[in-house]
């Protein structure tokens, strides 16, 4: 093992022993485990906060526990154990992985990316999951095309946020669906062409906008309350992709319903289906940097909590009122 040179000060996780409410985050004094072969032990610059988290401490998503939550974090590498030749420390890297509701992760380094320089480690942090999410939604699930209308739910949070500009920036019409008129015009800053609220009848909102049509792909983070809008606005053999659960686990659908409205599709991805090998990883990680230094996508970090402070931060989040990222800073 490789061991860089600096104070690994009261280093503590956040823990939680049973599923439930913010309480059950407890935070627990524990020294970082140094790196086995092949794994890299890093001290965490930031973490990021994902809606993923709250579907674990809910028990939704369930977990073995105890649990450490958080999928994804950045900072800088303090030790590399055997095997490791593409990382030294000192190197700012940013990963996903188990676990980083901590001041110290050790993970395979493997699943590390190293930073470019233009890249800060808190704005890796805010954007690595979310804008491999985003990556896989427009890429990988099904290739946006330049001309489709899609319709994107929740446009100005985490993964919104980066979507929207990202999908513009394709050709892509983007129809924002949001909760308020706030929230309304920052998704026009991002550069949605047109924005519906989440209260009124979606998809009677969007056939006007289209004339009748429909959009091309329904972008659907919110999940139970989304739904029904979600398959009501699609045109014939339009896909519906529900990435997420934001109010719930949305109801089954038939496979009949799917035909008559038209062929429709839909599918349910996964990240780390598309990230499974360093490989789909690293492909990711580099065009989601170079969207970045592009300026196609910005990292928006529009709060951050101490680390000490989570159960604030998951009440913040499941309250709908964050604007972009979120960070928890050991």
């Amino acid at each position: 093992m490789i061991l860089a040179g600096s104070a690994m000060t009261q280093p503590y996780v956040i823990e939680m022993s049973e599923t439930g409410g913010v309480d059950v985050l407890k935070k627990v004094d524990r020294a970082p485990r140094a790196p086995g072969p092949g794994q890299a032990l890093v001290r965490q610059t930031a973490s990021g906060l994902n809606f993923i988290d709250t579907y674990h401490r809910t028990g939704l998503y369930p977990v073995k526990l105890p649990f450490v939550p958080g999928s994804e974090g950045a900072g800088v590498v303090e030790a590399v154990g055997e095997d490791v030749s593409h990382l030294k420390p000192g190197d700012r890297v940013a990963y996903l992985g188990s676990g980083t509701y901590s001041t110290h992760y050790t993970g395979a380094a493997a699943t590390m990316v190293k930073l470019p320089d233009e890249v800060s480690e808190k704005a890796a942090a805010a954007v690595l999951l979310k804008g491999l999410t985003a990556w896989m939604l427009l890429f990988e699930v099904r290739r946006a095309s330049p001309g489709e209308t899609a319709l994107v739910w929740a446009p100005v949070g985490g993964v919104g946020s980066l979507l929207v500009p990202w999908a513009t920036s394709l050709g892509v019409n983007v129809i924002a669906v949001t909760s308020s008129e706030t929230k309304g015009s920052r998704a026009r800053e991002l550069g949605a062409q047109h924005v519906v609220m989440s209260s009124s009848d979606v998809a009677k909102d969007v056939r006007a906008i289209t004339d009748g049509a429909g959009v091309d792909v329904s972008y659907d983070s919110v999940g139970k309350a989304s739904a029904q809008a979600s398959l009501d606005s699609l045109k014939p053999r339009g896909w519906w992709v529900s990435y997420g659960n934001a109010s719930g686990a949305a109801e089954p659908v038939a496979p009949g319903v799917l035909g008559g409205k038209g062929s429709l599709v839909l599918t349910r991805p996964g990240l780390f289906h598309f990230i499974a090998d360093a490989d789909g990883l690293r492909r990711g990680a580099a065009a989601l940097f170079g969207a970045l230094r592009a300026g196609t996508i910005q990292a928006h970090v529009g709060q951050s909590f101490a680390l000490s402070d989570v159960a604030e931060a998951h009440e913040a989040i499941e309250s709908g009122m964050t604007v972009g990222a979120t960070l928890l800073l050991p």
